[in-house]
Order: C-alpha cells, then structure tokens, then sequence
C-alpha cells in the first residue's frame, strides 16, 4: 500500500532524475556543437590560408610577367632605335604611370581621411534630438 507522500517522493525522484539526464544531455549536446564549430573554423582557416598563400604566389608571378612584358616592349623598340633609347622610353612610360597612379592614390587618400562615418553621426544626432524632444515636433 503506497501513501500519497510516498507517491510524491518517487515522482520527484524519477522527475529529477529526467531534468539531470536532460541536463547532461544539453550539455553533451552544447559540447559537441562547440566542436562542430571549432572543425568547421579550423577547416575554413586552413583554406583560408591556402587560398592567401596562392593569390600571393600569383601576385609574385604577375609581377615579373609585367616586367618581362615591358622588356618585350623595350626589344620592340629596339628593333628600330638604340637600344638605350628604346630602354630609355620604357622606363620613362613607367615614371609616368607611376606618377599618374600615386596622384590618384594620393586623391582617394585624401577624400577617405580620417575615416569618421559622417552620415552615421549625422543621423545618430538627429536621432538623439528626436528622441529628447518627446514628439513635440
């Protein structure tokens, strides 16, 4: 014969025992989901880097693919000039450009310095004094 307390008891019993199996099991969960995610990071880093590493070895062969192309340029050249001349040419068209792309560098420089976000400003202030006004606008 079971009592009502006896009842009780047991069902807090079996009701406790089900919230700490819940519990462990969320925190298995959570656990493996932490790893999940930490592979998951460390699989895009790892091709992250790879893809860093390639396009910088790319770079470096673009690099001497251009210079390569302007001595082709210069021994044109020199199929009909010195070939001081013809060099002479090449490295001055080179100047050129590159004081060409360092003044618009210079241009961009100067219209992103400093780097506030006016508008963002702007907008927050406007926003604060709307705010402050309570609607009485």
């Amino acid at each position: 014969m079971t009592t009502p307390h006896s009842e009780t008891s047991s069902g807090n019993a079996s009701l406790g025992g089900a919230a700490k199996e819940v519990a462990e099991r969320a925190s298995a969960l959570v656990r493996l989901e932490l790893e999940l995610a930490k592979l998951e990071v460390s699989k895009k880093a790892t091709s992250l880097g790879l893809g860093v590493g390639l396009g910088i070895g790319a770079a470096v062969v673009a690099a001497y693919a251009v210079g390569f192309l302007f001595a082709t340029i210069a021994a044109g050249l020199a199929t009909f000039l010195d070939v001081w001349l013809a060099l002479l040419i090449v490295t001055l068209f080179l100047l050129l450009l590159t004081g060409v792309l360092a003044a618009f560098a210079a241009n961009r420089v100067k219209k992103g310095a400093p780097p506030v976000p006016e508008q963002a400003i702007a907008e927050a202030k406007l926003t604060s004094e709307v705010l402050k006004s309570d609607g009485d606008g």
